[in-house]
């Protein structure tokens, strides 16, 4: 190997590894940082501001429709301005609207606050597919994405940290403030490193080279690999086309799922524990703060097995952990056990985000998997905003959460079965926008047993 063949080697050894954690800082602060906090501090800034659980559904239903948008607006986006741009703009708008929550005492100025946060979640998420598509080669983005996923679960951590302190001193609003700050400083440090790297160029001029006026260090799209061949393929007219692909339609019915039955569940969580079932702040913040720190290694354990063994029995693996965990708030939700719900939930929850990217990354490419996983989104957050409105109305005519999380296990059901469906990823039948990679590829092949 040549000198400058290991330099650009190392060079993309860099970029992606600057790239990941930047990608999972920005899920801990728009995920961890946004609806979680609230979620965790909801019950005090009730006592303070004087709302009811009416308001909390609105509002976590309101941040699901503000997921909604910004995901089609993110995907729109990205496929015109490029990935870099979007995710940038969407985490400094995340830490601005953190730093003006505390600012208010208007529950309705903060539910637009908070109705912006989840939109910022969506349109990050959104170009992950492309952006790791260009910097992370194949056989490792299954890792990569699993530990990205994952943000939130730093995010969630570093609030269970935080939060018994803060409110103890009851001073909720300096939790925001300092969150907020943190995650503008991150927002400014990732702004140059993109522009160093070359993300802010749109992907069809960084894999043109030199030429195009690229820099020394920019990325090569795919990470050192060729251009996906099959252009027309590759656009974003294939990539709407996608819905008369029968596995697409699968994974966006799975990701209507999940954002219905994950999303609510850990929405509600602190409340069902410390209302619902009379546990403290402490142990309510030991529950999450352990799924935070499962959360941290699950996604990036989950996602290595699946570069292994395959999405599909990772995901299956997941939906099963996922509904001994929600079994175990509706039969014995006493003592230690919701701590083990808890730990249940964590190594499910955070690897079923990053194993349906990498599911899409596996088997499409360019702006038709961005616009792919983009309605992904779009499906999710419909299926957040179903859930919380069914959570809360469950809670209003039965006077418990527990009934939500019966049809969590059931959901739960639904998900496995569906996952089966699937075809293997990479396999012709489920390749789009790139031609499929034959099973002894040297450099691309995966080994699956999904």
């Amino acid at each position: 190997m040549t000198t400058e063949q290991t330099k650009g080697k190392r060079s993309r050894t860099l970029a992606g590894f600057a790239t990941t954690v930047l990608l999972t800082s920005f899920v801990a602060a728009t995920y961890g940082f946004g609806f979680y906090l609230f979620a965790q501090l909801v019950t005090d800034m009730r006592r303070d501001l004087g709302f009811d659980y009416t308001v909390v559904g609105t509002i976590t239903a309101a941040g699901q429709l503000g997921f909604l948008l910004f995901a089609l607006l993110g995907t729109w986006l990205s496929t015109r301005v490029g990935g870099g741009q979007v995710v940038i703009g969407s985490v400094a708008l995340c830490g601005l609207c953190l730093v003006l929550v505390p600012v208010t005492d208007s529950i309705v100025v903060i539910a637009v606050l908070l109705t912006v946060m989840g939109g910022t979640a969506a349109s990050v998420y959104v170009p992950l597919v492309e952006i790791v598509g260009r910097v992370i080669d194949y056989r490792h983005r299954g890792k990569v994405l699993g530990l990205v996923s994952s943000g939130t679960s730093y995010g969630v951590f570093v609030n269970s940290l935080l939060v018994p302190g803060f409110v103890r001193d009851d001073n909720w609003r300096g939790l925001w403030y300092s969150v907020g700050a943190g995650t503008l400083m991150v927002t400014a440090v990732a702004f140059f490193t993109f522009h160093r790297l070359g993300l802010f160029r749109r992907e069809e001029d960084v894999a043109a080279g030199p030429a195009a006026g690229t820099p020394d260090d920019a990325v090569p799209a795919g990470g050192g690999h060729a251009p996906a061949p099959g252009g027309g393929d590759d656009s974003a007219r294939a990539g709407w086309r996608m819905v008369l692909v029968r596995w697409v339609v699968i994974v966006w019915t799975m990701k209507f799922l999940n954002g219905f039955a994950c999303m609510p569940f850990q929405n509600y969580l602190s409340p069902y524990l410390r209302e619902g079932l009379g546990f403290d702040i402490d142990f309510a913040a030991q529950v999450w703060g352990t799924i935070g720190v499962i959360g941290m290694f699950a996604g990036f354990a989950v996602g290595w097995l699946s570069d292994r063994i395959g999405v599909r029995a990772s995901l299956v693996m997941c939906y099963t952990l996922f509904f001994l965990s929600a079994v175990l708030l509706v039969l014995a939700p006493v003592g230690f056990l919701p701590m083990v719900s808890g730990v249940l939930f964590a190594l499910a929850f955070y690897p079923i985000y990053g194993l349906v990217p990498a599911y899409v990354s596996k088997s499409a490419s360019g702006a038709a998997a961005t616009v792919i996983f983009g309605v992904t989104n779009v499906t999710q957050g419909i299926g957040g905003i179903v859930g919380n409105y069914t959570a809360g109305f469950l809670k209003d005519i039965t006077g418990d959460f527990m009934w939500y999380y019966v049809v969590v296990a059931v959901v739960a059901v639904v998900l496995g079965f569906l996952t089966l469906q699937l075809p293997r990823e990479g396999s012709p039948e489920s390749s789009v926008g790139a031609k499929a990679t034959a099973p002894g590829s040297p450099r691309n092949s995966v080994p699956s047993a999904g």
